[in-house]
């Protein structure tokens, strides 16, 4: 019996193995098709992606690795928006996940064939559904955002956002939101803060969507615009005209010699241009296919806004060179940085800096209007960036110049909380964090409200060594560098909030970050006094009595705790910037503040 059980088992084994291997199907095939039936279909509508770019010609160009990997971060978003606008919806549900991931890459290979998401940028399968401070849905944003900022967001993003002013405006707005109301977590859990916005207001605040070319370009840095193809060329047109003009070869002998005569008289006027300008071709000054966000000016067209560089043009002066004030031809005024003693050798370095600076907004920070890198016959090698001009100069000019008028403690504490959440947003609202490492009162520029703008933030390393205002070996000023930074080079988000703490004890007291200089020259640090002051027990003698509309007590003796914190010497003292914004806008604990080494070689 147990026989002929065996044997009925084996026969219907065969046949079962007869009938797969009839249908041609391998184990593999077989488990792999197995899988693809069960797994979830992804919700992401990855077409609408595929559509906007194929209206361009060359969407994904050779590039530099970090702007590949900013196209797939965004593309990832601009999904993700869509889907929110579709559904209501910031999340996916955990069991589609794989299935989006695997219809990203297949989009992405169909462009750059074999090129790893996951390897080269970094990013991992849970980013398609990443959100911030568990917002999960359109309302959890809502509500977590006032409705007036919400009005804001669309009074500033309803609108076709492919002019260039529309999207500084929206894109201003959208910063001050996540800077005021988003905070990346500190528990270890990965989150996209920085994008939580700019997917909300793409599917909400504008009418036209997160697929509009415009909206794609603004707000997620997608340049999906079809490519111009010039038409009218200049010499195709000539030609026609001395065609149409003159049928036969006479005539066809005097076009050509007429066109012989001019381009002879225009060499020779190029020739005799005081500038004589060799603009430095795209191949060698831009990184391939970059996504310009700032404009490229010629030299001629600088001259012409300084008025060739007149003294009487002049506004300020830099470790860097001279800053000009000039007019545009649109009748825009900006503040025009002129770097010395350039080299043609960092020209892609100094362009893919700029591009970055450019594409980093916020509304404490200045923006970035433009450059221009050229080879001048008489002047060498140029460098020059224009950045939007603020009419009420720096905060050193308002503090220490001796006509200017004392700000009131409102003003300060406007100015402060400025200077705070433009940091902030260096250090956690963009990836990779910008570390300033020049933050100072000079950099601090104030706008025609007062409100407070970091200027030259990515720039310190192109300052030329020694050429500072009493400079130390490294980027930066004496009064204003970290110890640790100054002692021994090393870099962190913690030296500009080592700055930071100066600035505002400057801002507080009106004194100066070096006070003095001893009989040994040694100088006698404003941080070093604050910090003799709190210690003592006298908090409130840190501020400045004598300036107008002094503010209660209790909260000026929080902004001088602050700063004698931000300025302590050991790094980990310090607050983080984010932590600093928290404080100083609401009713968050201060810190115990340590206590000074005695001996600061000791504790790094």
């Amino acid at each position: 019996m147990k026989t002929l059980m065996i044997s009925q088992f084996l026969q219907l084994l065969g046949f079962v193995l007869l009938f797969t291997n009839s249908r041609a199907i391998s184990r593999e095939n077989f488990h792999r098709k197995l899988g693809n039936a069960t797994k979830a279909p992804c919700p992401l509508n990855v077409d609408l992606l595929h559509k906007l770019i194929t209206q361009n010609a060359h969407p994904f160009p050779l590039q530099d690795i970090a702007t590949v990997c900013q196209y797939m971060i965004q593309g990832i978003r601009l999904l993700r928006s869509e889907y929110l606008r579709t559904t209501g919806l910031f999340s996916l549900s955990p069991d589609v996940l794989d299935a989006c991931w695997d219809s990203y890459v297949n989009l992405v290979n169909e462009f750059i064939p074999g090129f790893d998401i996951k390897s080269t940028c970094g990013l991992k399968t849970n980013f398609m559904s990443q959100s911030c401070m568990n917002i999960t849905t359109k309302s959890d944003f809502e509500t977590l955002v006032s409705r007036d900022e919400l009005q804001q967001m669309k009074g500033s993003c309803d609108q076709s956002l492919k002019n260039n002013s529309a999207c500084n405006s929206c894109v201003d707005c959208l910063s001050r939101v996540r800077a005021s109301y988003l905070r990346v977590s500190n528990d270890g859990n990965v989150s996209d803060c920085n994008g939580c916005p700019f997917i909300y207001a793409a599917a909400f605040s504008n009418r036209f969507g997160p697929t509009d070319i415009g909206t794609a370009k603004c707000l997620f840095r997608l340049d999906f615009s079809p490519s111009n193809k010039k038409s009218g060329d200049p010499k195709a047109v000539m030609w026609g005209i001395a065609v149409g003009c003159f049928h036969g070869f006479i005539g066809a002998l005097v076009v050509v010699w007429f066109l012989w005569i001019w381009h002879k008289k225009w060499k020779r006027k190029k020739r005799e241009t005081l500038a004589q300008i060799k603009e430095v071709s795209s191949g060698e000054m831009e990184i391939s296919g970059q996504i310009s966000t700032s404009i490229k000016f010629s030299f001629e067209e600088i001259q012409k806004a300084t008025r060739n560089f007149s003294s009487e043009n002049i506004i300020g002066f830099g470790g860097y060179g001279n800053v000009y004030k000039g007019m545009l031809q649109d009748g825009s005024e900006v503040a025009l940085k002129r770097f010395k003693n350039c080299s043609a050798a960092g020209d892609q370095v100094f362009a893919h800096e700029v591009e970055v600076i450019a594409s980093v907004r916020h509304v404490n920070l200045v923006s970035l209007r433009g450059y221009c890198i050229a080879t001048v016959k008489r002047g060498g090698h140029q460098k020059i960036l224009a950045c939007e001009l603020m009419r009420n100069g720096s905060l050193y000019d308002h503090l220490f110049q001796p006509k200017s008028k004392k700000l009131s403690w409102s003003i300060r504490q406007k100015i402060a909380l400025g200077i705070a959440r433009g940091l902030a947003y260096l250090h956690h609202g963009v990836q990779p964090a910008i570390i300033h490492r020049d933050i100072k009162a000079s950099n601090v520029l104030l706008d025609e409200a007062f409100e407070a703008k970091l200027a030259d933030f990515g720039l310190a390393k192109f300052t030329p060594e020694g050429q500072t205002h009493m400079s130390t070996r490294v980027a930066g000023t004496l009064g204003y560098v970290a110890p640790e930074y100054a002692l021994y080079g090393q870099i962190s988000q913690k030296i500009d909030v080592y700055s930071f703490g100066v600035v505002l004890l400057e801002l507080l007291s009106g004194k100066k970050a070096v006070i003095e200089f001893n009989d040994e020259n040694r100088p006698l640090l404003l941080s070093d006094w604050a910090w003799s002051q709190v210690r003592e027990g006298r908090v409130l003698d840190v501020i400045d009595e004598s300036m107008p509309e002094l503010g209660p007590p209790e909260v000026r003796e929080k902004y001088s705790l602050v700063a004698v914190l931000a300025s302590h010497p050991v790094p980990n003292a310090r607050p983080s910037m984010d932590q600093i914004v928290k404080i100083l806008e609401n009713d968050a604990t201060i810190p115990t503040i340590p206590d000074r080494p005695f001996a600061l070689l000791a504790t790094f």
